[in-house]
């Protein structure tokens, strides 16, 4: 049987390759690179020695460019779309967009007919993708995360990206690359973050839903200070495959919208598990139909803890400590139990946080591109090959908080070993338990989702010093959920001077179903 012309052209090309010569995709290290590797880590060789480890590694190296030649396996890429554009300042009043894009889904489902915004920490493939940060600029995803398949898949529109904080390392709206993000009720001052190009289009109506990144805090107070509703689900609940993290034990995505009943539709989609892509997840997650379940008339047996340690703080605005108290308090009207409750830990957790979260800024962005290492999950080669060569080459391009916690984490790793960052990581435990015990007495537990109003923005030209402490205790309430992974959510309450008061309302593990009951008919009352 005779060769076809393109059988004869693959054998062709096989044999050809055979002996031409081929750029390896991995190079082995130099003596004088290896010399250097090696006093850095305190191990003393002679040249000999540095030349027979350099024959040894050599052979190794050869394994990983032949792994570069195998083909991988990705996400799936389902539905057409275009790259979009950067908006210009006159479509993008308060700076929430970083992207704008159309990608339409399938032509049925709970999403049909909404307009969906992506915070920018999550792919989108065919369009640019920078996490707030300059040094990332230029990258375009080649994946969709699975959220996202999950959203068109569901009949939703995707708008566009949405802008959000620097490496998403702030509470605030101002320290994206791309300029400051301006809150919808008052442009001088902070919309929250760092998932604040998500809370503040939704507060003002160009798009109904909006994906949201956790994790210390980044749903919750950027949905609080833009007077809308934002929930992080429990840990796992949501896979977070296909999106940029900063630590892999407090990484969460959740829901943004202006109602909790959007707000539930949306988790409805984008839950579940994601057939051992995200290894955090159990593999039983059950997805209730929350926007029909929430819908309840009264909550008679459910128990609402305000907790003692949430109210009062030195830098704690008293309107916003009684606003929520009386929303709480109105609950009652319809059968609920108010009861009060004390968590001393509570006042500890940011700190416990912040042994974290500095620690996996500098091991965690810096070194493997915020996807972490030594789970069996999916890993996106190529933002984690661009985020690698960007940040140990433009750290410069940093903004300060992102400087000062690198210097802070190298330092602390250098001189502590990662001591700090495993006892905050077995502290967890002690503050799950006490969330534990608490939930004894009460079902749900309420307090301020941040003690004050929302802050002016720093001007052009601040001090180091003033651009640090525009962040200062807005997360004094919302970092054990991250730290305990347990489910929570903001929703506006009142105004003071036209400045939103968010409610938070946290729950235990996998009951975001009775979290989002309780803010429903917070949500009523509120109405009336």
């Amino acid at each position: 049987m005779m060769a076809t012309a393109n059988e004869v052209a693959q054998a062709l090309q096989k044999s050809l390759m055979v002996d031409l010569h081929k750029t390896p995709a991995v190079s082995a290290p130099t003596l004088s690179e290896l010399r250097e590797i090696a006093e850095r880590n305190n191990i003393h060789l002679s040249e000999d020695d540095l030349k027979e480890y350099q024959e040894f590694m050599s052979e190794s190296v050869k394994a990983m460019t032949r792994i570069d030649r195998l083909p991988e396996p990705t996400l799936p890429v389902k539905y057409p779309r275009i790259p979009g554009y950067r908006p210009p300042p006159e479509e993008n009043l308060h700076n929430a967009w970083y992207w704008k894009t159309h990608i339409e889904g399938a032509k049925s489902g709970k999403l049909l007919g909404k307009k969906i915004a992506i915070k920018d920490t999550v792919m989108v493939a065919g369009v640019p993708m920078m996490n707030g940060c300059r040094a990332l600029e230029g990258y375009t995803a080649d994946t969709d995360a699975t959220i996202v398949t999950r959203i068109l898949d569901a009949g939703g529109t995707i708008s566009g990206k949405s802008t959000n904080e620097n490496l998403c390392f702030s509470g605030s709206s101002f320290t994206t690359g791309k300029g400051p993000v301006l809150n919808p009720h008052d442009p001088t001052r902070s919309a929250g973050g760092s998932s604040s190009g998500s809370a503040v289009l939704v507060a003002t109506g160009e798009v109904d839903m909006a994906i949201g990144g956790d994790q210390g805090g980044s749903i919750r107070l950027p949905a609080a200070w833009s007077g809308i509703v934002g929930l992080k689900p429990t840990f796992g609940l949501v896979p977070y495959t296909g999106a940029m993290g900063l630590d892999g034990s407090i990484d969460h995505l959740g829901p943004m919208a202006k109602t909790v009943q959007d707000c539930a539709l949306l988790l409805e989609v984008i839950a579940g598990y994601d057939n051992g892509l995200d290894p955090r997840q159990p593999t039983n997650i059950a997805v209730p139909e929350y926007s029909k379940e929430i819908q309840v008339d009264r909550l008679d047996g459910i128990k609402v803890g305000l907790l003692k340690e949430g109210f009062g703080f030195p830098e704690s605005d008293p309107r916003v400590d009684e606003a929520v108290r009386n929303a709480v308090r109105k609950l009652e009207s319809v059968g609920a139990e108010v009861v009060d409750v004390s968590i001393p830990l509570h006042y500890e957790s940011g700190h416990i946080w912040n042994c974290i979260g500095i620690t996996s800024k500098f091991t965690g962005t810096r070194h493997t591109g915020g996807f972490g290492s030594g789970y069996n999950g999916f890993y996106p080669t190529s933002l984690i090959t661009t985020a690698g060569m960007a940040f140990r080459s433009q750290t410069n391009d940093f903004d300060p908080s992102i400087k000062a916690s690198i210097m802070l984490g190298d330092y602390m790793q250098s001189h502590y070993y990662g001591k700090y960052y495993a006892k905050a990581q077995n502290l967890r435990r002690l503050l799950r338990d006490a969330y534990d015990q608490t939930f004894e007495k009460c079902d749900v537990i309420a307090m301020p989702t941040i003690p004050f109003l929302p802050t002016k923005l720093p001007k052009d030209g601040c001090s180091i010093k003033e651009y640090m402490q525009s962040n200062k205790c807005m997360g004094a309430n919302i970092a054990d959920d991250d730290l305990t992974g347990y489910p929570a959510l903001t929703m506006n309450v009142d105004y003071q001077c036209n400045l939103p008061i968010g409610i938070h309302i946290s729950g235990r593990p996998f009951e975001d179903l009775q979290v989002m009951k309780v803010a429903w008919m917070v949500e009523r009352l509120h109405q009336l």
